[in-house]
C-alpha cells in the first residue's frame, strides 16, 4: 500500500512539473516572443503604398490644354518569382509594345530582386496587363505628363523626365509647386487577403495649375513665321517674342529650331534653351532708340533738331562710318532713327555724354532681367561707366559693346509703346484660378516722349525707312530694325561674316497694343535687320493683330 502511495505522489510531482513547464511556455511566447508575433501577424493583414499626386496642368490663357497628366502604370517584375520569362515576355512585349527578346532576358534576371518593364504606361495598356494576372508582375499607379500640341512652346513649357521631374522650362522652374504631395494608403486584409479596410493615413495634394499668359494661337503662328525665317535664312537659331505692351503679358514666346517635349531625348541640350530670355547679344540699330529716348527726355534734341552728318565719325582712336557709303548729309533726329544712321545716333548720344547715357541704359532695364518668371534669364552686360575707355561712346549709342537679351528689348520697347511705364514681362495669368495682379511698373520717361518715339519710329517703315517693304493694310506701324556684327572668338574682334538680325515692332502705332521682337542669329545669305527680320514681325502682325480683334487705326 504504501508503494502504491509512493509510485501515486511521484506521478503526481512529475504532473505538476509539466503543467510549471507549461505554463512557463505560455509565459515565453505570450510575454517575450508575443510583440514580435503579433508585429508579424500585423504586417501580413496592413500593406501601406504611396498615393501619387497628379502634376498641375498648365493651360494657355483661352484654357487650351499645353501640359497634362494622365492616369499611367508603371510596370515591374520580381525575376525570382517568374516561372517562364520566355512566355511572359510573349505575353507582355505586345501590349507594352518593346522588344520581346530583350524583355526575356529582364525577367530572367537572377541578380536583382527588382526589375522595370515599362514606365508610364497608359491606363488601357496598364488593364490587359493587369488581366493576365502574372505572380511576379506588379502595376505601381502613376501619372503621364503628355504635351498635348506636341512643339508648341516647348522651350518654354518645357518638359518632364521618367522620374516625374521636370527637366527644363517651367516644368523645372516651378518643379515644386506643379508636382504637387504624395498621399499615403493603408490598407488592411483578412487571412485570405482580401481587402476589408481602406484608410487614407496621408492625403494625396494636386500640383498647382497654371494658366498662362500665352495664347495658343498666336504662339503655332509665330512659331510657323520663325519655321520659314530658319528655313530661308538657316540660321543658328532664331526667337520672337509677342506682347500686350499695355501689361506685358507675353501672348508668344517662339524659338527655332523647336523640339518635341514629349520625346525631350531626341533634341540636342543646347536646343531646350529659350533664347528669348536665355540668349543675350549685341543688339545693334534696335538700340538707338534708347539713345534717342534719354536725349528726347533730357531736352537735348527734338523730332525736328537737324544734323549735318559726315561720312564718318572719329571717337578717340575710332573711325566710325555708316552701314553704306555716302556723302555729308543732313538729317533730324527722326531722320537718323528713320534711316538708322551711326554717325546720327553717335552725335545724339554725345550730346547726352557718358554719364547720362549710362544712366538711360540702365533705367530701360538694361544690366538687370526683367523678372520674367522663365528659368535661365541671363542679365546681360551694360558696360559700367568707370569701364567706358575713350571709344564706347562711339560704339555704345548704336547698340555695340553692351549684350542684352531678346526679353529685355521686348520689355524696353513696350516702355515707349505703352507711354513710358517700365513692367516686368508676365507669363503666368492665374494660379489655381487667382488672377496674378499686373505689376505697377515705374516710369522711365514721359507719355510725350514715348509718343514723340512712336511717331519718329513710323519713318522706319515708311519709305526711305530701312524696313519699308513691310506694312499691314489698315494698320499704322512703328518699328526699328538692327543689324549687328558679333564677335570672333578666335580673334576677338568683330567677325564680318556672323552677324544677329533684328526688328522690334508695335502697332497701331498711335496707341499700341501689339509688340512684336524677332531675333535671328547668324542667317545665311542676308544680314539685315530689314531684310530678315521685319518681314517676320510683318506676317506675325498680320495675324495677330485681327485674331486679337485690334482694329485698324
Amino acid at each position: 500500500m504504501a508503494l502504491v502511495e509512493r509510485r501515486i505522489g511521484l506521478l503526481f510531482a512529475v504532473f505538476l512539473a509539466l503543467l510549471a513547464v507549461a505554463a512557463l511556455r505560455a509565459a515565453y511566447m505570450g510575454v517575450i516572443k508575443g510583440g514580435g508575433l503579433s508585429s508579424a501577424a500585423s504586417s501580413q493583414q496592413v500593406a501601406d503604398r504611396t498615393v501619387p499626386a497628379r502634376r498641375g496642368s498648365i493651360v494657355d490663357r483661352n484654357g487650351a490644354p499645353l501640359a497634362t497628366s494622365e492616369p499611367a502604370d508603371d510596370v515591374s517584375a520580381t525575376p525570382y518569382l517568374i516561372k517562364d520569362p520566355v512566355g511572359t515576355a510573349a505575353k507582355l512585349a505586345p501590349i507594352l509594345g518593346v522588344d520581346e527578346t530583350g524583355l526575356a532576358k529582364d525577367l530572367a534576371r537572377r541578380d536583382t530582386g527588382f526589375v522595370y518593364l515599362a514606365r508610364r504606361v497608359p491606363a488601357e495598356q496598364a488593364d490587359k496587363v493587369k488581366a493576365l494576372k502574372i505572380e511576379g508582375v506588379d502595376l505601381t499607379p502613376g501619372y503621364a505628363r503628355t504635351y498635348p500640341r506636341g512643339m508648341l512652346a516647348s522651350q518654354v513649357i518645357g518638359a518632364v523626365g521618367t522620374d516625374g521631374d521636370g527637366l527644363f522650362g517651367l516644368e523645372y522652374s516651378l518643379d515644386k509647386q506643379l508636382r504637387g504631395h504624395d498621399g499615403e494608403q493603408r490598407t488592411v486584409f483578412d487571412g485570405g487577403r482580401q481587402a476589408i479596410d481602406v484608410k487614407d493615413v496621408k492625403p494625396t495634394v494636386a500640383g498647382t495649375r497654371l494658366r498662362l499668359t500665352l495664347d495658343a494661337e498666336v504662339q503655332a503662328r509665330t512659331e510657323e513665321v520663325l519655321q520659314g525665317v530658319g528655313e530661308t535664312y538657316k540660321p543658328k537659331g532664331a526667337t520672337a517674342i509677342v506682347m500686350d505692351p499695355r501689361d506685358g503679358h507675353v501672348l508668344a514666346m517662339a524659338n527655332w529650331p523647336r523640339i518635341n517635349a514629349n520625346d525631350p531625348g531626341s533634341a540636342p541640350a543646347w536646343a531646350t534653351q529659350n533664347r528669348a530670355v536665355g540668349f543675350t547679344f549685341e543688339p545693334g540699330s534696335t538700340f538707338k532708340a534708347f539713345t534717342v529716348a534719354g536725349a528726347l527726355q533730357d531736352g537735348e534734341v527734338t523730332p525736328n533738331t537737324s544734323f549735318n552728318l559726315p561720312p564718318k565719325i572719329q571717337v578717340a582712336d575710332r573711325v566710325i562710318g555708316e552701314s553704306h557709303e555716302r556723302g555729308w548729309e543732313t538729317l533730324t533726329t527722326a531722320g537718323i532713327l528713320a534711316e538708322s544712321s551711326n554717325v546720327g545716333a553717335i552725335m545724339i548720344g554725345q550730346r547726352l555724354g557718358a554719364k547720362r547715357f549710362d544712366q538711360w541704359v540702365r533705367r530701360f532695364g538694361f544690366g538687370t532681367p526683367t523678372g520674367v518668371a522663365l528659368p535661365g534669364e541671363e542679365r546681360g552686360i551694360a558696360l559700367k561707366l568707370k569701364d567706358y575707355s575713350g571709344s564706347s561712346m562711339g560704339n555704345l549709342p548704336i547698340g555695340q559693346g553692351e549684350l542684352v537679351t531678346p526679353m529685355q528689348m521686348a520689355a524696353a520697347y513696350s516702355a515707349i509703346a505703352n507711354g513710358g511705364v517700365l513692367r516686368r514681362p508676365q507669363m503666368i495669368e492665374a494660379v489655381d484660378g487667382k488672377r496674378v495682379p499686373v505689376p505697377a511698373g515705374r516710369r522711365v520717361i514721359s507719355s510725350r516722349t514715348a509718343f514723340e518715339l512712336r511717331k519718329m519710329l513710323e519713318g522706319v517703315l515708311a519709305p526711305g525707312g530701312t524696313a519699308s517693304e513691310v506694312s499691314i493694310p489698315g494698320y499704322q506701324l512703328a518699328g526699328k530694325t538692327g543689324t549687328a556684327n558679333k564677335i570672333d572668338p578666335a580673334t576677338g574682334t568683330y567677325s564680318e561674316e556672323k552677324y544677329v538680325a533684328s526688328f522690334v515692332g508695335m502697332a497701331p502705332a498711335s496707341h499700341p497694343r501689339l509688340l512684336v521682337s524677332v531675333m535671328v542669329d547668324e542667317p545665311q545669305g542676308a544680314i539685315y535687320g530689314g531684310e530678315v527680320a521685319a518681314p517676320a514681325f510683318g506676317k506675325i502682325a498680320s495675324f495677330a493683330l485681327p485674331y486679337l480683334r485690334i482694329a485698324p487705326e
